[in-house]
């Protein structure tokens, strides 16, 4: 009689110590939502295999691949992350079977702003055939403007080489740029040089 007893007791201990637990988690949990402590930068949706189609009554601006995206729209300032890398083709109207494009290791888009960056053995082509290796690149797409402060190095299509130690700013369809203390083959037409920065 007594052993029964006994465990009736370590009994009711256990159910009053798992009634006290939800009580207090369920407090914890009312006082995080109280206080505004929850955290909303997180992936609202994220996407596989990835496909973005940009259109500017009904020409294709720009499209995007990328093997993952994660899209965060819960905050004040939602933005696109490709963190496995991302090919952006841009369109030309004027040439519209022959985009150039960026490729990157990774990528952030904020949508509202039309602000692109590019981050991570960045690689641009240009319709006409210049390409552009650089380690990070910001667009601007409301200004149509492209630069970098990194170094950036230039093969142009008459295959003349430079490299530009304080990077470059151009207009997003390349049709001009200026670059910023420039070294290597300097055989070029279209470009439009800076003075070097003291």
């Amino acid at each position: 009689m007594k052993v029964i007893s006994h465990n009736k007791n370590k009994y009711i201990a256990y159910l009053f110590s798992c009634a006290i637990f939800f009580i207090l988690t369920s407090c914890e949990e009312d006082l995080t939502k109280i206080n505004g402590n929850d955290n909303k930068n997180f992936p609202s949706q994220i996407i596989y295999n990835a496909k973005i189609i940009q259109r500017d009554s009904g020409f294709v601006k720009l499209r995007a691949t990328a093997p993952i995206i994660e899209k965060y729209q819960l905050i004040d300032s939602p933005y696109t992350v490709a963190k496995k890398g991302m090919r952006i083709d841009f369109f030309d109207k004027k040439k519209p079977n022959n985009p150039g494009n960026i490729t990157a290791k990774y990528a952030k888009i904020y949508e509202y702003k039309q602000f692109y960056e590019a981050k991570g053995d960045v690689k641009i082509l240009t319709n006409d055939g210049q390409r552009f290796a650089t380690q990070s690149v910001y667009w601007d797409q409301k200004k149509k403007r492209i630069y970098t402060n990194d170094t950036v190095y230039a093969t142009m299509k008459d295959g003349s080489t430079l490299v530009h130690a304080k990077g470059m700013t151009a207009k997003d369809d390349f049709s001009e740029y200026t670059f910023y203390k420039n070294s290597g083959d300097v055989s070029i037409n279209n470009a439009k040089f800076a003075q070097p920065k003291p």
